[in-house]
């Protein structure tokens, strides 16, 4: 007898075939005495259409509506359907007894696997492969460590759900908007969703915000000071100032022409300052190890990449090349039993970063730290870390994005940085000048980064005993600037995966929140999906780095706005949609209890 392993791509399957040793390969499977391995491509199945229910619901009339299936039913897709097709006859080959799922570890690939599982009726019993490395190594662990197929229903019926509940909101949400909005013009069509929605309308209401802003002018007052030891510049504060609701008011802004310039005035017929400073130390913890959606975010700021490009690098570095864990996550932690692997892969660590790996080596204790090693902050997947595996050919953006996951790894096991930050204050009688300065004592983690005492910026003059017991200052220059308030700036990739992933600031449920504030809009598997569907449907523009919304995507939140259906373009729907699914993940919520409501 043998047992037939499915992964959700080729390069997976064959990975595992050379993991487990002597699987020859034979057409599109790889087989041996004991393992038939094969393949899906992604999706291979997808649940029917309303046309697929009923010839009459191929026309969008807004009377047929709501469709509400009795039974969601599946069907080949059918680009890929002669992959379904070569997969369903080697479930229903007698020699095979037992069937392992090792699509990729997450609701997703749960669903993949379920539903192919399903249209080939297949009965024969399943143990799910639970990958998070891809190295030889980490598949063999895997395999020790198989799951009964009832330990992965509630994840199962968690990714059922999600994608039932993505297609009721869908196609009702956009037949019924394109009937309203275009009266089923051929050719247009008002494409909604849960998480594009809500996603869409907060990129119009920054456009707007932008658009409708309304500059106004402010007066700031610098001063140049000089002390034995060199010069300095102070910044006219006001006095008792307390930031209230005022969103562009700062302690600093003056907002009257004659209050400022009677100030500057004033100012310049005093020539001494007396002058005070505080003095403390500040320390900077070391970054966490990357989840997706921080890696996406660091990857646009950096080197201008987009969501999308970045997580396909970083699965080619997991799944081609073997040098980093499965990207695909939300977590910032790894497992408390990790501390061996994290010490093989500092130790395997070469080139210039490889002096730091030691250092981390040579510390007692180091890898024990909660901060980096809490199973309380895993779920089913963990930080994004490097294998082993050092030695690869890469292209020039897997490099980059390999050595920022390299850095940060090793980073995280340094001690925090130290500043001395110093805040001195200038006084011209009654008007009082601020100046700040902040110098790196000891680098910890940033020396990682390359940052040392010697680079240090913002260091202040330091006040002596030759400046006077009292510390006094000559006043030299004033200047007088005038300045206007700006507008926020449009979203680019990075602050929209940061505004998603914090979705749960939006929404005034608190329960929901915190689903939001663990799950926000999308997943970090989907976000960047999302994002590319949205341009795709000429929902959004791409401006150098800058998204922008269409004169389209105005028209869809003005016209659910206007049509009542707020719903649509609230993160609060998402936010109890995910906090209701992670109850079906976690066996406290019927995912009948959660489809009725839907419905």
């Amino acid at each position: 007898m043998k047992t037939l392993i499915i992964a959700e791509k080729p390069s997976v399957a064959r990975d595992i075939a050379n993991a487990l040793g002597n699987v020859a390969k034979k057409g599109s499977f790889y087989e041996n005495k004991s393992y038939v391995i094969g393949s899906a491509l992604g999706h291979l199945v997808e649940l029917f259409m309303p046309e697929d229910l009923d010839s009459k619901l191929k026309s969008w009339r807004f009377e047929n509506l709501p469709i509400l299936p009795q039974k969601f039913q599946l069907k080949p897709i059918e680009q890929t359907k002669k992959r379904f097709e070569a997969l369903k006859q080697a479930l229903k080959r007698k020699e095979i007894d037992l069937v392992v799922n090792a699509c990729d570890a997450g609701r997703e690939g749960e669903l993949i696997f379920t539903y192919l599982y399903e249209l080939a009726n297949c009965q024969k019993p399943v143990k799910r492969l639970w990958m998070l490395s891809m190295t030889p190594k980490g598949i063999r662990d895997a395999f020790q460590t198989l799951r009964s197929q009832e330990e992965m229903l509630p994840l199962q019926s968690a990714a059922r759900c999600r994608s039932e509940s993505d297609w009721l909101i869908g196609i009702n949400g956009t037949r019924a908007l394109t009937s309203r909005m275009f009266h089923n013009q051929r050719g247009k069509v008002a494409t909604v969703g849960r998480v594009q929605t809500p996603t869409l309308t907060l990129i119009v209401a920054r456009e707007r915000e932008i658009r409708h802003f309304n500059p106004r002018p402010f007066w700031r007052i610098l001063a140049q000071f000089q002390i034995t030891s060199g010069s300095y510049k102070g910044v006219y504060i006001k006095p008792d100032f307390k930031k209230g609701n005022a969103p562009h008011d700062r302690a600093d802004r003056l907002w009257d022409r004659e209050q400022a310039e009677a100030i500057t005035a004033a100012v310049r017929e005093i020539d001494i300052a007396n002058v005070t400073e505080q003095k403390k130390k500040s320390t900077q913890a070391p970054p966490r190890l990357y989840d997706l959606t921080t890696l996406q975010r660091e990857a646009n700021n950096h080197f201008g990449l987009s969501a999308e490009s970045t997580l396909k690098t970083a699965q080619a570095l997991y799944e081609r090349h073997k040098m980093i864990t499965y990207p695909r996550t939300e977590s910032k932690a790894l497992p408390e039993d990790y501390r061996s692997v994290c010490e093989t892969v500092l130790q395997k660590i070469k080139g210039p970063l490889e002096p730091f790996a030691k250092e981390v080596l040579d510390v007692p204790g180091i890898l024990a730290s909660k901060r980096i090693f809490n199973n309380k902050q895993v779920t089913d997947h963990f930080a994004i870390i490097p294998t082993e595996v050092t030695e690869r050919q890469l292209s020039a953006v897997e490099a980059k994005i390999y050595k920022i996951i390299l850095r940060r790894f090793i980073a995280v096991f340094f001690p925090p940085a130290e500043y001395h930050i110093t805040k001195r204050l200038s006084q011209l009688n009654d008007h009082t000048f601020k100046t700040e300065g902040k110098i790196l004592i000891k680098p910890g983690w940033r020396a990682v980064y390359g940052q040392s005492e010697s680079e240090s910026k913002e260091a202040l003059p330091a006040l002596c005993p030759a400046d006077g017991e009292s510390s006094k200052a000559t006043r030299l220059d004033i200047d007088l600037q005038e300045e206007t308030t700006k507008p926020p700036s449009r979203y680019n990739e990075a602050t929209l995966l940061a505004a998603m992933e914090s979705a749960g600031q939006f929404v005034e449920d608190e329960a929901l929140a915190e689903a939001l504030k663990e799950k926000g809009l999308g997943t970090p598997a989907t976000r960047a999906q999302i994002l590319e569907h949205l341009i795709d449907l000429q929902y959004l523009r791409r401006v150098q780095r800058e998204l922008a919304p269409t004169q389209k995507a105005e028209d869809l939140i003005d016209f659910l706005k206007a049509s009542k259906v707020e719903a649509l373009t609230s993160p609060t729907m998402t936010g109890e949609w995910e906090y209701k699914l992670r109850q079906i993940e976690s066996n406290r919520l019927s995912s009948e209890t959660f489809m009725q409501a839907i419905t």
